[in-house]
């Protein structure tokens, strides 16, 4: 009498099937973190873009904060 015995994977124990279930769920945590990668960079070369529209004077004027200074010391200052 023939076997029944088709299972060429091996998927009826237990601990093929947690092997399975574990890989799944690292692809699925993988694939989440590149599309966050995915956008985070979109965004990146968004205001990179956005940077490229604004006009040259633009770039050259001083900061809006008041409270904005340089904190660099020159080598006299230091005692």
């Amino acid at each position: 009498m023939m076997s029944d015995n088709n299972d060429m994977l091996r998927t009826n124990t237990g601990d093929f099937r947690l092997r399975a279930d574990i890989m799944a769920l690292m692809l699925k945590g993988a694939g989440y973190a590149a599309l966050l990668c995915v956008v985070v960079g979109f965004m990146m070369w968004a205001l990179y873009a956005i940077g490229l529209l604004l006009p040259e004077e633009s770039r050259d004027t001083s900061d809006p904060t008041p409270l904005s200074y340089n904190l660099t010391v020159d080598a006299d200052q230091v005692a």
